[in-house]
């Protein structure tokens, strides 16, 4: 019966819906990072679910208190990494701190460094892990376009129904159904209702697509910005013209100052891309230019989705995209294949093996055997230039 008032709401007219927005002097949770927008956006949504299980075994333990499994420090490369661990002043086996903001800015206060942050995300063996973000003066890093400030917002009747989809996105994760149809370019969900709920989704953003070009790029709310963007992807792809459009909004989207707005962008463009491959007629191009940069984000999740559909963009290893990777991200990609949780360095260490030209066979074959180091190195000297005497003696030879 639940499940069938669930429907009905997803279908009922529109409600007033007022965003509530977190005060700028509010610091989040560290292992409840941004709550409020994780329940508002699909892909945080889950990341947040998947890390229940880890606090649920604590629990078991007759512990509470959820502590550092593991840690990972990226993109430091000037400053010492035992500096940032005296700052940092944590080790595995720590109870996390109750705020992640006041240790970013002591990161950010270290000379060498002008930003900072910390994510937890669940699980190495069971166990949370930390991972700590480093942006360095002068390091490579990704510009992300100024904040808007616009008024624009979706029509009360799709920001309703958007709201709907995300209570019933939650109740799938809670009973393990997040499996996902993306082959028509879209998400359908396996959960019923949520599936259901989606095909009013996708009716509804046939009259509105002009409203989410126009929010997704100029409204100053990022609850709107990462609805419209979640939502892009179900605008119809009546022409060439129009479906380009679409992805250009979705490719400005991971540009956006919100890690919220580009989680949802990306999540939209993995299925845009699914589905222009299996439909070529579509004629749509999904860049790898803002992958590559969102490699050297400060922030984990940025990585993570990059490193994702950067291994789909490479699958042809297509001479431009490997060498802009190489320009742009070595060393990210290197320090990345080195993370201790096997999930998590996966789609690094392949763009690793790519970059060094190895086969999918011999990429695999390392993998297996735990070669990564070798597989890392082999990448990053692909990268240097041969002096003056190694280019004479390779002429010679």
């Amino acid at each position: 019966m639940r499940r069938t008032n669930r429907r009905k709401s997803c279908q009922r007219s529109a409600i007033s819906y007022q965003p509530r927005v977190a005060s700028l002097g509010s610091r989040p949770s560290l292992y409840a990072p941004n709550r409020r927008l994780a329940t508002r956006s699909l892909g945080l949504l889950l990341l947040f679910l998947s890390a229940v299980p880890a606090f649920a075994a604590a629990a078991e333990r007759n512990d509470l208190t959820p502590r550092v499994g593991a840690m990972e420090i990226f993109g430091e490369r000037a400053v010492p990494q035992k500096k940032i661990r005296e700052v940092l002043g944590l080790s595995e086996g720590s109870p996390l701190p109750p705020s992640r903001g006041d240790l970013e800015d002591k990161l950010s206060a270290i000379r060498g460094v002008v930003a900072a942050r910390l994510e937890v995300v669940c699980c190495d063996r069971g166990k949370t892990i930390l991972y700590v973000g480093i942006q360095e003066r002068n390091a490579p890093h990704i510009e992300f376009h100024p904040s808007p400030t616009g008024d624009q917002a979706l029509p009360e009747d799709l920001q309703t129904l958007y709201r709907d989809f995300l209570d019933l996105a939650k109740e799938a994760a809670r009973e393990g159904s997040t499996g996902e149809d993306l082959t028509n370019g879209y998400s359908l969900m396996a959960f019923p209702d949520a599936r259901s709920c989606q095909k009013l989704l996708q009716e509804q953003v046939e009259k509105y697509g002009n409203e989410l070009h126009e929010v997704v790029r100029k409204s100053g709310d990022e609850e709107q910005r990462a609805a419209a963007a979640y939502l892009l992807q179900y605008v119809p792809r009546a022409s060439v013209r129009a479906g380009q459009l679409m992805v250009d909004d979705l490719q400005y989207a991971l540009q956006d100052p919100s890690e919220t707005v580009r989680a949802s962008a990306m999540r939209a463009l993995k299925a845009v891309r699914i589905g222009a491959k299996l439909h070529p007629e579509q004629s749509l191009t999904v860049l790898p230019t803002w992958y590559v940069e969102l490699l050297n984000s400060v922030v984990w999740s940025d990585r993570r989705g990059a490193s994702l559909e950067l291994v789909e963009l490479t699958e042809s290893r297509d001479p431009d995209t490997l060498a802009e990777i190489r320009e742009r991200a070595i060393d990210a990609v290197a320090e990345m294949a080195r993370w201790q949780d096997l999930e998590h360095a996966l789609p690094p260490f392949i763009l690793a093996g790519r970059l060094a030209g190895l086969s999918e066979a011999d990429i695999q074959a390392a993998w297996v055997a735990g070669n990564r180091e070798a597989v890392i190195k082999k990448a990053i000297e692909g990268d240097k230039k041969p002096s003056l005497p190694e280019r004479l003696i390779q002429k010679v030879k």
